[in-house]
């Protein structure tokens, strides 16, 4: 064989694997054709197995043989029979479709692992005052689906998130983490209290954004949304008078007559209407804020996080 000879063999090989397998191998479609034109010995009967008119099966056979270069059934009156090219070609088609079988068997037991668990992370206002009634309806609608939930700052949740330890979360803060993409859920408003003891409960005049920004405050921690709302509204704070890491801890405090707190209007329904705190009206300044669910960065929830996500429903501002 001369040079010549053999650098044409060599492009033409080259050719034929720069073309790729998809357009040299009848797709899936037309195998499974074939595998039922071989068990019913007609090109009518695999038709409507497959649910397919009879025209557009024998448009798929003559498709698939002229992909492949050779003629692959005979049709008769009597009915449709393979070549012995056919036979052959059905032999090895019957090996890809079983091994497409068992790639899609692979693909849902990995579905069903995915959607066997589902784990959230979630800042503390959202986390005790409304993950729980969504938690329960999701409950209701997946009951096989386990759900594990980790509390903390807005900044925790992010952190969570980036690190591929939490499907969906949930943050509170003045802006989406970077890193994330979000969707608005919710809405919510923080409120200045004090124990009905204290000098601001007595107040005729709304309190000034000055005076509070200018007041040490029974705040939560830094990465904390409700914080971070805060601060931004009144263009810094106080050095706090206390601070804690949870709802809960502020509310203690606060009722115990530590000093002034600003909390989500969320938690404070059960301590405003028994009076254990009272609300001290903010002149010159809103603390309305919107609360969003948030994940990864161009990977939209899938499975119970995306189940989980269509449950929440955001209300007008009030």
């Amino acid at each position: 064989m001369s040079s010549g000879e053999s650098r044409t063999d060599g492009d033409a090989s080259g050719r034929s694997h720069a073309v790729g397998l998809a357009h040299r191998v009848p797709d899936l479609g037309a195998l499974e054709l074939l595998l039922a034109v071989a068990r019913l010995g007609s090109l009518g009967g695999a038709a409507r197995e497959l649910g397919i008119s009879q025209p557009a099966a024998s448009s798929r056979v003559r498709s698939m043989e002229r992909q492949l270069g050779v003629a692959l059934v005979d049709r008769s009156p009597r009915g449709s029979r393979l070549t012995d090219a056919g036979a052959l070609v059905t032999d090895w088609a019957r090996r890809i479709v079983e091994a497409a079988e068992a790639f899609d068997a692979g693909a849902q037991a990995l579905r069903d692992r995915r959607d066997s668990r589902l784990r959230v992370a979630a800042s503390m206002t959202i986390a005790e005052y409304l993950l729980p009634g969504w938690l329960v309806a999701l409950r209701a609608q997946r009951p096989d689906t386990a759900v594990s939930l980790h509390a903390g700052n807005s900044a925790v949740v992010a952190q969570r998130l980036l690190a591929d330890e939490a499907d969906l979360g949930f943050v509170e803060g003045v802006s989406v983490p970077a890193g994330l993409d979000s969707a608005v859920i919710a809405h919510d408003r923080l409120i200045v209290v004090t124990a009905p003891t204290h000098p601001w409960a007595r107040r005729r005049r709304p309190l000034a954004a000055r005076e509070l920004a200018e007041t040490p405050l029974i705040l939560r921690e830094k990465g904390s949304g409700t914080r971070q709302v805060l601060d931004a509204a009144l263009g810094g704070l106080a050095r706090p008078l206390i601070e804690v890491s949870s709802t809960t801890a502020v509310k203690a405090a606060a009722v115990g007559g530590a000093g002034p707190a600003v909390l989500s209007e969320l938690a404070l329904g059960e301590e405003l209407a028994m009076r254990r705190l009272v609300r001290v009206p903010l002149d010159d300044v809103s603390l309305a804020r919107d609360l969003r669910a948030v994940w990864p960065t161009g990977h939209r929830p899938t499975g119970p996080a995306r189940h989980l996500l269509s449950l929440t429903r955001a209300r007008p501002r009030t």
